[in-house]
């Protein structure tokens, strides 16, 4: 990836905001005002695109079946026939807009009943580019080789901008939705829709996406947070700041964050226990936890690597990211079909900002993406909203207590922390939470506190009954040392752990470490004698 400036203006006149100032706090965005699209060439397609409506109470007048080609990439004249074209007639018949003629010459949008649209499993969710840009010797070769100025893109970015006519294909449009902080109900003239689909490696995780939305809305998002830095020089320093500035955001809110900031990413089968957040990049394919074929992101969980190409196979379980993603149970995530570019990719740290204020993920993730008519996609329920601002947090509740105290604790003491730690460190003993005593941990090491830290994790390990979590507090001390420039004890503790411990899928995180930390010597080569 490259940085990359945004050239051509679309929407810049738009009026968004008053005086820079937040209209109103985060609300629910209203079925009546979504949009589902299906393939009628595909009863699961159909049948999908029904579940969802009963699910958020969309009228079924709302849902359009369009006879599309099967299959997981059309062409532009496919797109401009099957889809942009009768979807806009659809538009202009039922009056879910009204379109004029603005200062820049081409027609739009100016006012929209209907603001959000929902693609489905069986639409396809990648536009090639015209073959008169592609040289003749790379017309069957996928991904395409990175342009800027490339005309491919993902169908969902492309309909965002439904009804604006004539724009360019090459390159990509500014969003004018870019960074701002206002819900999507109150912008006035917006032009664009929000764009989401429901798709991924099965039909049954297609569906659990939605039921999962729905039933964790109404009590929180509850659970770990997991970031991944990349830590591979300036080029990609863009996104190491991303992730660094969602480690503060967790950290101001309560919600326990482990951090990995060495350059190789979560190593295999690492112990990722209650991964109610993920954020991470930079490898080309699946890794970590997730070659762990027993671990599940918990429910609810919103997850996101930063790759180009990461949802180029989204249906695929077990190839790039976004698909394993889903199929390993999260409820949520971001990608790109065909090469974003770095600067113009969902920014992950306005994302999970916008996520924490009680935006829906359909509105998080439109503010968090520089370009329409380019290669993002968000995979999930639009009207997802997991931090919800008006939801009541009852301390007494059994499920996910402790991660309610953290964030509670945080809520009364955050600005003073030599009464927040004791605070915790009582709630830890009486509940014997190893929970909170790794929270206490982690927060010590965001402190810079690193012995601090190890007593905690140490304690932690202790409280914990799951050999999995157990084995991550181990391997949280061994951070610190290694963070510490002390490879020598690091690898000794590996050594000590990898004896000791139990015959877990975990266990191939400790051997992994012990690999990049103290390589094994190559097999001798062996010599043939001369004849």
């Amino acid at each position: 990836m490259i940085l990359l400036t945004l050239r051509r203006s679309l929407f810049l006149a738009l009026p968004l905001l008053i005086h820079g100032q937040l209209l109103s706090k985060p609300t629910m965005l209203p079925p009546e005002t979504v949009v589902v699209l299906y393939n009628s060439e595909d009863e699961d397609s159909k049948g999908l695109a029904q579940h969802y409506a009963k699910a958020r109470a969309i009228p079924t007048g709302n849902l359009i079946g369009l006879p599309i080609p099967i299959g997981n990439e059309i062409s532009r004249e496919q797109f401009r026939q099957k889809i942009q074209t009768p979807l806009c007639r659809i538009f202009d018949d039922r009056n879910w807009w009204s379109r004029q003629t603005g200062p820049t010459g081409l027609k739009r949008p100016t006012s929209l009943k209907r603001k959000v649209l929902v693609t489905m499993l069986g639409v396809p969710f990648k536009i090639a580019r015209t073959l008169d840009t592609i040289p003749p010797d790379q017309v069957d070769k996928r991904p395409f080789a990175p342009n800027p100025k490339g005309n491919e893109a993902s169908v969902d970015s492309e309909l965002s901008l439904l009804g604006v006519e004539s724009y360019e294909l090459a390159g990509q449009i500014p969003n004018p939705y870019f960074g701002k902080d206002q819900p999507l109900m109150e912008l006035s003239n917006s032009g664009f829709l929000l764009v989401s689909r429901i798709d991924g490696p099965s039909l049954k995780t297609c569906k659990r996406m939605i039921d999962d939305a729905v039933a964790v809305e109404n009590k929180g998002l509850w659970g770990k947070a997991y970031l991944d830095l990349s830590r591979k020089g300036e080029q990609y320093e863009q996104g190491d700041q991303w992730l660094e500035e969602i480690a503060g955001m967790n950290k101001a809110a309560g919600i326990p964050c482990v951090v990995d900031r060495n350059i190789d990413t979560y190593v295999t089968n690492y112990p990722m226990s209650d991964a109610a957040l993920y954020f991470g990049w930079y490898s080309h394919h699946r890794n970590g936890p997730l070659l762990n074929d027993s671990f599940r992101f918990k429910r609810g969980a919103v997850a996101a690597h930063l790759h180009s190409y990461s949802a180029f196979e989204l249906q695929n379980p077990d190839r790039r990211w976004c698909g394993p993603i889903l199929d390993r149970g999260a409820t949520a995530t971001v990608g790109n079909v065909y090469e974003p570019f770095l600067s113009l990719t969902h920014h992950f740290n306005i994302l999970y900002n916008r996520l924490l204020r009680g935006y829906t993920i359909g509105e998080a993730s439109f503010m968090a993406l520089p370009a329409l008519s380019w290669q993002a996609v968000l995979l999930g329920d639009p009207l997802y909203r997991p931090f919800r601002a008006d939801l009541e947090i009852k301390l007494s509740d059994r499920e996910d207590r402790d991660y309610k105290a953290l964030r509670h604790a945080q809520s009364q003491w955050g600005a003073e922390v030599k009464t927040l730690i004791p605070k915790l460190r009582t709630y830890a003993n009486k509940a014997n939470s190893g929970i909170v005593f790794e929270a206490l941990g982690l927060l010590a090491r965001a402190n810079g506190k690193e012995e601090e830290a190890n007593a905690f994790f140490t304690v932690a390990k202790d409280k914990y009954s799951s050999e999995a979590d157990r084995l991550r507090q181990d391997l949280h001390i061994v951070d610190v040392y290694r963070g510490a420039g002390n490879k020598k004890t690091a690898i000794l503790l590996l050594q000590k752990i990898r004896k000791n411990s139990s015959q877990i899928p975990e266990e191939k995180a400790v051997t992994a470490l012990l690999n990049i930390l103290d390589p094994p010597a190559p097999p001798p080569v062996k010599l043939r004698r001369k004849r």
